[in-house]
């Protein structure tokens, strides 16, 4: 038996200790998952969806107590967490309707009757990242168990604690045993094996591109469904004729929340060349007055990056050669602290320009021309997010269509919104989450013909 230390990334100290699930237990978690689906996704539609909406409201009930346990595991702000612990419940609710509302198709057809069905995949492995912990778990097992599948669910070795949680809450909810498991442990066991294990028929996983290649090449072996978000590396475009004190003052927001570990942080600011140093100095206050420190407090606007390990990569993307316009403050003493940090490379082909850091940095960089912004945002193997700040409508519907990017926002920097699909070009990922048509990536179609002469 492997006990992990879990670790309060604000204060460096420990908050709780965890069993890490072997490969034993995993299969025998995965076979019970299997066992549980034939009479899962027999319930009725209606009293899945009751379930799920009863689910919904065990989070809502929870909810002081799941966001000041996030703080503490992964040095969320609280504000931030409570809107994610939220936005689990919300998920919930939203995924609640679909159960009724798996349509299939009556199809026009000679000597006959053809309807199509929306059949579930059975197991479902959901493998969550730790940046944030609880709305990506959500959004992969809630409309998985929405379509009638048995869910095990990985989270992140870093920050085990709302999962864990969030499984006990479901059988407080009235889900029946082994419909919705929670299996801490490490990714190359419990991840590994969701991979491996023919009765898990879908991998969900939010994580790098380095490792989701490795699962969907492991997937492939056994013509697995998967589903990949991925790494970002998003442009935040601002034209010349934008609301240049809004971008500015917004900007912040865009890539230093949760401390920029963030798929979707707006880690390079595009900015059209005739308005470039005004930008960068109406940019300059709005970085410095980002409150950065202990997560618990309501006014923290951005918290410590999760280890040591972690600030120590985000530090090297910054060295002797690197032009740094200004930084933001942090705490001194313990913590995995890192300031806001606006920097201006050399060039577009710069490691800080092109790499996803996964931390407070932000780029800076000039253009001349809309055709110019469209290259130097898609100029990069991720497509993930990006914003674009003008007052030309034309030029906003014309530069979201170049733009190669899955998620976009004219005049913000929203992402997310768990009635409208989620994911990413090229390698930020595979399919499409939430959204109205969430729960049929979790299903099969079976056509079925009727004769009738």
């Amino acid at each position: 038996m492997t006990i992990v230390q879990v670790i309060n990334p604000a204060t460096e100290q420990p908050v709780a200790t965890v069993e890490s699930t072997d490969l034993a237990r995993t299969d025998a978690a995965i076979a019970r998952s299997a066992e549980a689906a034939a009479s899962w996704r027999a319930v009725a539609p209606g009293d899945r969806a009751r379930l799920l909406r009863r689910f919904a409201a065990a989070v809502d009930a929870d909810l002081e107590h799941l966001a000041r346990l996030e703080v503490a595991n992964s040095g969320h702000t609280i504000g931030n967490a409570r809107w994610e612990a939220g936005n689990v419940r919300d998920v919930l609710d939203y995924c609640a309707g679909m159960p009724e509302r798996l349509l299939g198709n009556q199809i026009p057809v000679p000597g006959g009757v053809d309807v199509t069905f929306c059949e579930p995949l059975g197991v479902v492995g959901v493998i969550v990242p730790w940046n944030f912990p609880m709305p990506i778990a959500g959004w992969g097992f809630a409309p998985a168990l929405a379509a009638g599948n048995t869910v095990v669910l990985k989270p992140a070795e870093l920050t085990p604690l709302t999962a864990i949680r969030l499984g006990e809450l479901a059988l407080e909810a009235g889900l029946p045993p082994d419909v919705f498991q929670v299996l801490p442990g490490k990714g190359s066991v419990v991840g590994q094996r969701f991979v491996t294990h023919p009765a898990v028929r879908k991998v969900v996983f939010t994580g790098s591109t380095e490792v989701g290649r490795e699962i969907m090449a492991g997937c492939a072996r056994q013509v697995k469904r998967v589903t990949l978000e991925l790494g970002g590396k998003s442009a935040n475009i601002v034209f010349a004729d934008a609301d240049l004190e809004s971008a500015a003052a917004t900007a912040p927001a865009g890539v230093f929340d949760n401390a920029g570990q963030d798929c979707c942080a707006r880690s390079r600011i595009l900015v059209q060349r005739s308005v470039f140093d005004t930008f960068l100095e109406l940019l300059e206050p709005a970085v410095r007055a980002v409150r950065v420190g202990d997560p618990a407090e309501e006014s923290t606007e951005m918290g410590p990056l999760i280890s040591a390990e972690h600030r120590e990569r985000v530090a090297g993307f910054v060295d002797s050669s690197t032009t740094v316009a200004y930084t933001g403050t942090n705490p001194s003493g313990p913590g995995f602290w890192y300031p806001p940090t606006v920097v201006l490379p050399g060039s577009a082909s710069e490691r800080i320009a092109t790499e996803e850091i996964f931390g407070p940095i932000v780029a800076l960089l000039p253009f001349e021309d809309e055709a110019e912004a469209i290259a130097l945002a898609n100029a990069t193997e991720y497509g993930l997010s990006g914003s674009i700040w003008t007052r030309d409508v034309g030029r906003a519907l014309r530069v979201s269509r170049a733009v190669e990017a899955g998620n976009l926002s004219v005049n913000s920097h929203a992402s997310v919104r768990y009635w409208t699909p989620f994911g990413g070009f090229k390698q930020s990922g595979l399919g499409r989450e939430l959204g109205p048509d969430a729960a049929r990536a979790f299903t099969e179609t079976k056509n079925v013909f009727i004769a009738t002469e």
